[in-house]
Parts: structure tokens; sequence; C-alpha cells
């Protein structure tokens, strides 16, 4: 893969990244101020901590790629090799803080009744296919 197009997509993840950091940032915020505190609760506010936390340190990490690969930057003759470090924790983060997310998705309906955990579980369920489906290519 190219420079330019390490450059694009590291622009690409970094404004997801960003978007996911903040609704996950706004998750715990509601979380922390609400007066219910059984095991679900806390189990969705770990959770939201840890999408929150992942999505952040993919933001620093792709925002590392962008410096490293934009032309006339600091650091000149790159290699893919010279953002190794940060791609593999940017790419692991991503896709830890996306789980995370996702797996609240799953669990918030079960704080209401078991017909709404069922439906927001296969949401969260079909959902992370479709991502992970959609960041593979396939030839039809």
């Amino acid at each position: 893969m190219t420079l330019e197009y390490w450059n694009t997509l590291a622009n690409q993840t970094l404004l997801i990244s960003s978007l996911l950091s903040g609704f996950s940032i706004a998750v715990v915020a509601n979380l922390l101020v609400t007066d219910k505190s059984d095991k679900l609760m806390r189990i969705i506010l770990k959770l939201a901590t840890v999408s929150a936390g992942c999505f952040l340190v993919a933001v620093f990490a792709m925002t590392q790629i962008l410096m490293i690969t934009t032309p006339g930057g600091y650091i000149k003759n790159v290699t893919t090799a010279d953002f190794f470090v940060p791609r593999v924790i940017g790419v692991l983060a991503f896709m830890v803080g996306l789980i995370s997310l996702l797996t609240i998705i799953a669990l918030s309906g079960w704080i209401k009744s078991k017909k709404t955990g069922m439906f927001t579980t296969i949401i969260g369920v079909v959902t992370l296919l479709l991502i992970f489906i959609t960041m593979i290519r396939i030839s039809i």
C-alpha cells in the first residue's frame, strides 16, 4: 500500500474514532450520574470506559500515522515500517473499542426487559457481523 493510501486511511479512521470516542464518553458521563447501580449497569459503565479509552488511543495512533505519511512531514524517506507500531496499536484499539461499543448496545436492552434485551442483543450481533463483512473484501 502506498503512503498516500495510508494517509487517507488514517484520516478516515481518525474521523470515525473521534466520533465514536465522543459517543462513548457521553455514555460514560450519563452512566456516572444515574442513580441505578446494579451489576449490569456497572458492566455497561466499564465497557463504555474501555470503548472511550480505546477510541482515544486509536485517535492518537492515527494522528501519528497522518504526521508520518504527510508529504513534507518531519520524517524523510518514509516506509511502512516507520509507522508499524502506531498502526498495530491503532487497529487493535479501534477493534476493541468497536466490540466494546457493540456489546454496550447488545446489553442495554436488558436493563428494561427480557424482550428488549433479546432485541438489542440481536441488533448488536447483527451489526458486528455486518461490520466485519464490510471490512473484508468479498468478490461476487
